[in-house]
């Protein structure tokens, strides 16, 4: 697995897990979700689970479920500010269409499901 984070994703996410109390990591995975099928579930990992898939990046762990690896395996996320607005990016190999509003995306895997495009 690799997922991996640029520095300031880094170390946004490095404050976030000091400072918050339980806080082992981050966790990455996708639902099923918007107008393209996939959607990011981005949160602190408070406890490893059966099947996560775990990356480590100068002591962050990242902490994958096997059903979203797939999808996210590849991925590197970014944190941009611009102006007011702050927000993880995500630069994935595995995205093969995004909706416009840029929510959620599609993989070649989904292009023979249907309601997919």
């Amino acid at each position: 697995m690799s997922i991996t984070l640029a520095p300031a994703a880094f170390e946004r996410v490095k404050g976030y897990i000091a400072g918050t109390p339980g806080a082992i990591g981050l966790r990455l995975g996708v639902t099923r979700t918007g107008c393209s099928g996939w959607g990011y579930l981005v949160d602190l990992a408070r406890e490893p689970r059966e099947g996560d898939n775990v990356s480590e990046q100068d002591g962050v762990r990242i902490y994958v479920d096997a059903d979203s690896l797939p999808l996210v395996d590849g991925t590197e996320i970014d944190f941009l500010k611009q102006g007011l607005n702050e927000q993880f990016v995500f630069r994935n190999p595995n995205v093969a269409a995004e909706c416009g509003c840029g929510e959620s995306f599609t993989t070649d895997a989904d292009k023979g499901e249907p309601g997919h495009a």
